[in-house]
C-alpha cells in the first residue's frame, strides 16, 4: 500500500466521532477526570514510579555519554535524515525524547486504571508526546535546515505563509492534499451517467451501462452521509462504479445534498424516506421488483435501517441482498474513541449541532486529522511549514477534503444509535413508526471490513453477521478504513481473507480464514452474478418514460458547499 494510501486511510467519517467534532479536538490535549485518576495511581505506588523514573535518568545519563542505545523503531519517518544520527547533538536530543515516551507510556501501564480510563490517558499522551517530536521544530530537524539554505530561507517564508492561511478558517489543520489537478466530473468522478431521479434531500444517478448486456437486477449504493458520494467514483481505474458497469452491472448511486442551517430537523426518518423514494426510482427505471441495497460506513448504516424497515413492513421482497462495507451497527467497546464519549459530552455535542442547525464537516475533518497525529498533523506541518512544499495530489484526499455538513437532527440520531447501540437491540430504534429488527432481514448480506481500520474496526464490523437473519459472506481486506473500498483488482499488493463458518467470535473466524490474492471488487461481482439473475440486453436509454434523465453525472448537489 504506498504512503498516500496509509495516510487517507485515517481520513474518512465515523458516526462515534460525531460527538468530538460537535465540541472540537482542544478537549483532547487538556487533562480530565481520568488524568486524575492516572496521578491518582501513581501516587498510590510511589516506589513503582520512583523506580521508572530513576531508570530515565539513567537512561538520560548514558545518552550523555553517548553510551545509549535507543533508536527509532524501524519504519518511523520523522527521523529518517542521516543527520540525526550523524550529528550528535540531534543524537542525543532523539535519544532523550524516545526515552521520555517510553517512560510515560511504562507509566501508564502501570497505574491501576480501567480500560476506558487507560485508553484516555494514553490518547492524549500519545497526541502531546507527538506535539513535543523534535522533528517537528524548524531548523533543528535537519532537513528544514538543509531546506532553509538551498532556498535561501525561502522555504521558511512559503511555510509560514501557508501556516496563516491553513489557521485562518476551519479545519485548522495542514493542507493534506494539492487540488489543483483534480476537476469533479472529469478526472474524478467521471464515470458517465445521470440523474434521474431528484428531491431535496438526495439525488439518485444511474450510470450507462459499458456492456451489451447488463444482469436484471440493479444495486443501488447508499454513500457516507458526510462526505460526498464519489468515493465510489474516483479516478478512472480506481472506480467501484466504473469496475461494476464493465462487469454487467445496473448502478446507481446516492448523491447526498450538502445542508444547512435550514435543514436543520432532518433526521433518520428524513434520510430513509429519502432512500425508499430512491428505491422506488431504480424499481421503476430497470422494471426489477428486487434490488441489491449497498451502504458504505454512516450510509450502510441507513441502508441497514431501511432493510429493517421493509422487512418491519412485510416488504422484504423489494430487496435481492444487502452489501455493507466499511460499517459499524454494533458500537460496543468500538476501540480507543469509543472511550473518548460519555453520555454528557453526547448531550453537550447534539445541543452545539442544534443551536448551529448543523455539524460542520470541516469540524470532522480537524477530527479525523487528529485522530492520527504522526500522519495526518505532523508529517504535514513538516512538508508543508518546514520544507515550504505542496501537499501531494492524491484522488482519496482530495475527496476527503472535499467535506460536506450533518443536519443537526440526524447528528443527534446518529450519536444516540451510537451511545446507546439501538440497532443491536430489535426494537429499540423505531423509524417511521416501525420498530427495527435487524434479525427480521433474511436476504443474503455481504459485509466488507479492513483489518487495519482504526475509524469502523473490523471486528465491529464482523459483529453484523450475527445481528442479520440472512446467510453472511464477510471479507476482510488487508488494508484501512479508505484502501478497504478503493481496492481495484490493478493493485499488485491487494488481499483478502474469507471463512465460510461466521461464528460469534471474530478472533476465532480470522485464525480459520483463508487469504486470497487480489482485491475483493472480483469476489463481490462474483457474489452478486449469482443473485442478480439473468443477463439482458443493456437498456439503451437511462431512466424512464416518467422519470427523465436530467443533469449528466455526477448531478448538481455534489458541487454544493
Amino acid at each position: 500500500m504506498s504512503t498516500d494510501t496509509a495516510l487517507a486511510d485515517a481520513a474518512a467519517p465515523l458516526d462515534v466521532l460525531l460527538v468530538d467534532a460537535a465540541l472540537g479536538t482542544f478537549r483532547r490535549f487538556v487533562p480530565d477526570a481520568s488524568t486524575a485518576r492516572w496521578a491518582a495511581s501513581l501516587a498510590r505506588q510511589p516506589l513503582t514510579t520512583a523506580a521508572r523514573l530513576r531508570r530515565l535518568a539513567r537512561e538520560g545519563a548514558r545518552i550523555a555519554a553517548g553510551a545509549s542505545d535507543i533508536a527509532p523503531r524501524r519504519g518511523d519517518r520523522r527521523f529518517v535524515d542521516a543527520g540525526w544520527q550523524e550529528n550528535p547533538l540531534l543524537r542525543r536530543l532523539v535519544q532523550l525524547y524516545l526515552a521520555g515516551g517510553q517512560t510515560l507510556d511504562r507509566l501508564i501501564d502501570d497505574a491501576d486504571l480501567d480500560p476506558r480510563d487507560r485508553k484516555r490517558v494514553r490518547f492524549m499522551v500519545e497526541n502531546v508526546v507527538e506535539a513535543l517530536s523534535p522533528s517537528n521544530i524548524p531548523l533543528v530537524n535537519p532537513t528544514s535546515a538543509k531546506a532553509v539554505i538551498d532556498t535561501a530561507g525561502l522555504s521558511l517564508v512559503r511555510g509560514a505563509t501557508q501556516l496563516a492561511k491553513d489557521l485562518s478558517a476551519a479545519p485548522r489543520v495542514p493542507e493534506m492534499v494539492d487540488t489543483s489537478g483534480f476537476a469533479i466530473g472529469e478526472n474524478i468522478a467521471a464515470t458517465p451517467g445521470a440523474v434521474v431521479f431528484r428531491n431535496d434531500v438526495l439525488e439518485l444517478i444511474q450510470y450507462a451501462p459499458q456492456c451489451d448486456e447488463v444482469y436484471e437486477t440493479p444495486v443501488m449504493i447508499v454513500p457516507p452521509t458526510i462526505n460526498k458520494f464519489y468515493a465510489v467514483d474516483l479516478s478512472p481505474g480506481r472506480s467501484l462504479v466504473e469496475f461494476s458497469v464493465q462487469h454487467h452491472r445496473q448502478m446507481f448511486v446516492v448523491s447526498w445534498r450538502n445542508p444547512d442551517s435550514r435543514h436543520a430537523g432532518w433526521d433518520i426518518d428524513t434520510y430513509v424516506r429519502s432512500i425508499l423514494e430512491a428505491l422506488e426510482a431504480v424499481e421503476e427505471i430497470t422494471g426489477s421488483a428486487q434490488t441489491v441495497l449497498a451502504g458504505i460506513c454512516s450510509g450502510g448504516i441507513l441502508a441497514s435501517i431501511v432493510a429493517g424497515y421493509l422487512a418491519g413492513i412485510g416488504r422484504e421482497d423489494r430487496l435481492r441482498a444487502v452489501v455493507l462495507a466499511v460499517t459499524v451497527i454494533d458500537n460496543a467497546g468500538a476501540g480507543t474513541i469509543s472511550a473518548l464519549t460519555d453520555p454528557r459530552l453526547a448531550q453537550l455535542a447534539k445541543a452545539r449541532s442544534a443551536a448551529k442547525g448543523y455539524l460542520d464537516g470541516r469540524a470532522l475533518a480537524e477530527v479525523f486529522a487528529w485522530l492520527r497525529p504522526s500522519d495526518l498533523i505532523w508529517n504535514y506541518w513538516v512538508n508543508n511549514y518546514l520544507l515550504g512544499k505542496r501537499p501531494p495530489a492524491f484522488d482519496i484526499l482530495f475527496w476527503n477534503a472535499d467535506t460536506t455538513r450533518m443536519t443537526a437532527g440526524l447528528h443527534a440520531d446518529f450519536v444516540d444509535l451510537a451511545m446507546d447501540n439501538l440497532l443491536t437491540k430489535p426494537g429499540a430504534l423505531s423509524v417511521l413508526g416501525v420498530p427495527i429488527d435487524l434479525g427480521a432481514v433474511t436476504v443474503d448480506n455481504y459485509i466488507v471490513a479492513g483489518i487495519a481500520d482504526h475509524i469502523t474496526p473490523w471486528e465491529n464490523c464482523y459483529r453484523t453477521t450475527q445481528l442479520f437473519g440472512g446467510r453472511s459472506r464477510f471479507i476482510l481486506s488487508t488494508s484501512g478504513h479508505v484502501a478497504a473500498l478503493v481496492n481495484p483488482p490493478t493493485n499488485p499488493k491487494a488481499s483478502f481473507h474469507t471463512n465460510d463458518e461466521h461464528g460469534p467470535d471474530a478472533r476465532a473466524w480470522l485464525k480459520g480464514a483463508e487469504t486470497h490474492d487480489g482485491s475483493w471488487w472480483t469476489d463481490v461481482a462474483l457474489w452478486l452474478d449469482e443473485r442478480c439473475g439473468e443477463l439482458r440486453p443493456a437498456p439503451a436509454e437511462l431512466g424512464s418514460i416518467r422519470l427523465r434523465p436530467s443533469d449528466p453525472a455526477p448531478g448538481t448537489y455534489v458541487f454544493d458547499k
